[in-house]
């Protein structure tokens, strides 16, 4: 009982984050979208699939594996110088599980679930965490694609322009040789940013076949309201990976209550009758054995508290991974949202700056490359910021999603399998 007080504080843990606000995810895929693309995943099926398996053998733990044994024997029995008789003997016997082993075995049927559970809800956390990562991947190819088109367009224009200046006698051969130049470049680009937008699409489509095309809007990234300590803790109470290990310790414990148990064998008992002498001897008893226990008994109970205390100390190197991952997570979240707002805002200024000087080339009034300049110093800042947002995305929501507070992700697992499994 003792060594289960230190999961106490976890467990309160739980309670007292269960009433996490809603968080604010515009632009994110529907819950009622998401949910059967996760349960339709081959790594959630398989886990669930293992939950089955976990009950069932929970149901035989939790019923004595012992079996009636039944016996019986003829004999024929000769007197010297007499007469002989047939004789026979018959009975049943079964050994009897005692209490504490019942006990036992039941708390590592409970355990078994408990760990088939967890798995089951960090391979949902995981098959989110996928979603998210391959779908904000398609996304960034498919608006890179739209930039590189925009920009090929511009240098289509640049050239026309420069063409024109050519004709008017304002603008040399260089400028349309280098107009050309551009366009070429641009055009390549153009091509790459097609070629990783469908690379992307068809990693997304293999993992998730039943997602559209039609979600290109960006999910937008929200700077976080609550503390470290909230993230910290509501992350440690949701963490499936970490249960996963707590169900494992527990089921140590049972196991090792178990062996403990077993240092007292389980006697056998029986009824038997017996005929001998011809039928004129009736016999009728009662039958009970047990092993003598031999010192391999008490060396299994001191291996499985060892045992105990390596799945402990496990428990407690998973926390601390726990913890360091979740502060990263929430550092880089929030510097990934600050470099947005400065990569929007450069882009931004980039931009017009592009704008003005298209049109100082247009009257004449600047030249041709510094044009190309203020286009690829512009095109760089709006990469940058597609960037900027794709990260700022992916860890804003990852955050969520790790923090099961998106796509039902705290819900009741074992409700939530058995209706998948329907």
């Amino acid at each position: 009982m003792m060594s289960r007080l230190w999961l106490i504080p976890l467990f309160g843990l739980a309670f007292s984050v269960q009433a996490a606000p809603a968080p604010e995810t515009p632009g994110l895929l529907p819950t009622e979208m998401v949910r059967p693309l996760l349960e339709q995943d081959p790594n959630v099926a398989a886990a669930r699939a293992g939950l089955e398996v976990a009950r069932q053998e929970a149901g035989l733990l939790d019923s004595s594996p012992y079996e009636w044994n039944a016996k019986l024997s003829s004999q024929r029995r000769t007197l010297q110088q007499g007469p002989a008789y047939q004789e026979w003997n018959a009975g049943i016997e079964r050994p009897l599980r005692l209490p504490s082993k019942a006990s036992a075995d039941r708390n590592i049927g409970k355990a078994t679930i408990e760990e088939a559970e967890a798995r089951y809800g960090e391979a949902l956390h995981e098959a989110a965490r996928d979603l998210l990562s391959l779908w904000l991947d398609w996304l960034a190819a498919e608006h890179g694609r739209e930039l590189a088109s925009a920009n090929r367009q511009s240098a289509q224009e640049n050239l026309s322009a420069a063409g024109k200046r050519l004709r008017a006698g304002d603008a040399s051969k260089l400028d349309v040789s280098l107009a050309h130049a551009e366009l070429a470049d641009q055009q390549r680009m153009d091509n790459d940013a097609k070629t990783l937008a469908a690379v992307a699409w068809g990693n997304l489509h293999a993992r998730f076949p039943g997602l559209g095309q039609e979600m290109k809007a960006w999910p937008t990234p929200m700077p976080l309201k609550q503390n470290a300590a909230f993230w910290r803790e509501r992350i440690l109470a949701e963490s499936d990976e970490l249960k996963t290990a707590q169900a494992q310790l527990q089921k140590a414990q049972a196991e090792a209550e178990r062996t403990r148990a077993d240092k007292l064998p389980d006697p056998t008992v029986g009824i038997y009758t017996a005929s001998e002498v011809g039928g004129r001897e009736r016999i009728t008893g009662l039958s009970v054995s047990m092993p003598i226990p031999g010192g391999q008994r008490g060396q299994r109970a001191a291996r499985s508290l060892q045992l105990v205390e390596v799945m402990r100390q496990q428990v407690e190197s998973k926390k601390r991974a726990l913890e360091a991952e979740i502060a990263n997570a929430i550092v880089s979240t929030e510097g990934a949202y600050t470099s947005l707002q400065l990569a929007e805002a450069g882009a931004a200024a980039m931009q017009d700056n592009a704008r003005l000087m298209q049109r100082a080339y247009t009257l004449g009034e600047a030249d041709l490359q510094a044009l190309l300049l203020a286009r690829r110093q512009a095109t760089a800042a709006a990469q940058s910021a597609l960037a900027a947002r794709a990260g700022a995305a992916k860890n804003y929501y990852l955050l969520l999603i790790d923090a099961h507070l998106v796509w039902e992700l705290d819900h009741d697992l074992p409700k939530q399998a058995a209706r998948a499994s329907e």
